[in-house]
């Protein structure tokens, strides 16, 4: 069942989706102090483009230095992917088959938002 939910999230959804964190993370990679913002995007890019079976995990070690770098991802790039996150999740919404990637693709929010301290996992 995920792998049929993970194909039909890839052709709907996932493809733009990773294009975004995509380019977020070039763009981050291309100025050199936002190298580990660009790392993170194409971690994240990787998850949105096969979801179903890993979640995202909080890691409690993460320090000061990952919350203020969480703060200008924020600012800088998060918003605007977790608005493509609604935007995408919307219309998935309004199909019975879809309403499961719209849930997963609302479930990818926080890590849009906050990617640096998170660690994304298999479910098993």
């Amino acid at each position: 069942m995920r792998t049929i939910l993970n194909v039909i999230w890839l052709v709907f959804a996932g493809i733009w989706l990773a294009m975004g964190y995509a380019l977020a993370g070039i763009i981050c990679c291309v100025l050199i102090v936002t190298i580990p913002f660009g790392i993170a995007s194409f971690r994240i890019a990787a998850y949105a483009l096969w979801p179903f079976g890993r979640t995202v995990v909080r890691d409690p070690d993460a320090g000061v230095l990952s919350l203020i770098g969480n703060i200008i991802w924020f600012v800088v790039a998060g918003v605007w992917l977790a608005i493509g996150h609604v935007v995408t999740s919307i219309p998935l919404f309004l199909s019975i088959i879809g309403i499961p990637m719209g849930v997963a693709n609302i479930k990818l929010i926080p890590v849009s938002l906050l990617p640096l301290g998170a660690r994304i996992v298999d479910n098993d």
